[in-house]
């Protein structure tokens, strides 16, 4: 576990709940969008910042819509201990 990221994502609410939005299963920012009720726009931003520090990663990059997100091997650690 790396502790300087979970440290990362737990200091935001938005981190936090974006997690664990993917914790289940990968999903678009809309689908994110309507399950933690923030802004398309907050939702986008988060999911850079969390990619960013390699919590979670886009699996179709080369799609301008639709993208979906999923968490890294270190976004589950952290998913997990969120829950704790």
């Amino acid at each position: 576990m790396d502790w300087d990221k979970y440290g990362f994502v737990s200091a935001s609410k938005y981190r936090k709940k974006v997690v664990l939005a993917l914790q289940k299963k990968p999903k678009t920012p809309k689908e994110i969008e309507e399950e933690v009720g923030y802004h398309l726009s907050h939702v986008s931003n988060t999911l850079g910042e969390l990619s960013d520090e390699g919590i979670v990663r886009c699996l179709t990059e080369k799609r301008s819509k639709g993208r979906v997100y999923g968490l890294t091997k270190l976004g589950e650690e952290i998913a997990q201990q969120l829950v704790k």
